[in-house]
């Protein structure tokens, strides 16, 4: 980055605050937003970035909604961009926590809002979903539809059968990655 370009803090905090604001649902339901905002808005990220991103950040310990943000922060501008993508997911979450905590507990037995919480469920589900197919769009035109299938299938069954951290899969995929021996130029010639 020049010094001639300056960094893009203002755009930076107002898509990490739309992220934050909208967020319902945690981390993961944060995930369709930041791709929105990262791919799609601003095209900091390409598709197989923002999955790469996605990967790796699954494999290290936190929250997903403080790790892509600080990455994708640094990665448009440096330790500053870091610094305000990340204040900008977390301020609108703890003062909007702090004022519909308060809200909530005060007024939990009314049952509109008893609703207002039962209500978005069924949005963050559709996003997710719509976060899985692309992902597995992805995943068929890179490997196929048998591979994808079986990869899935295997990977549903440590986690969820056999009770295996998501982190622990996605690091295993990447270590054999690395670790598979490259085509000789010569067998990709053939």
């Amino acid at each position: 980055m020049s010094a001639a370009t300056p960094p893009q803090l203002w755009p930076l905090f107002w898509a990490f605050t739309r992220v934050g604001l909208l967020g319902f649902g945690g981390g993961p339901a944060m995930i369709p937003l930041v791709r929105q905002e990262v791919v799609e808005r601003y095209r900091w990220l390409s598709d197989d970035d923002f999955a790469d991103v996605l990967a790796i950040g699954n494999t290290l310990p936190g929250p997903i909604a403080t790790k892509m943000p600080g990455y994708i922060g640094y990665r448009v501008a440096g330790v500053r961009g870091c610094v305000v993508a990340v204040a900008a997911v977390i301020l609108p979450m703890i003062l909007a926590m702090i004022l519909l905590l308060g809200l909530f507990s005060r007024y939990r037995h009314i049952s509109w809002i008893q609703g207002m919480g039962q209500a978005v469920v069924p949005v963050v589900m559709v996003m997710m979903a719509q976060l899985t197919w692309d992902f597995f769009n992805k995943s068929r035109l890179a490997l196929g539809w048998g591979v994808s299938l079986a990869m899935s299938a295997a990977a549903a069954v440590l986690i969820y059968a056999v009770g295996l951290h998501p982190g622990w899969v996605i690091g295993s995929l990447l270590a054999a990655a690395l670790l598979r021996p490259a085509a000789s130029p010569s067998r990709a010639a053939q």
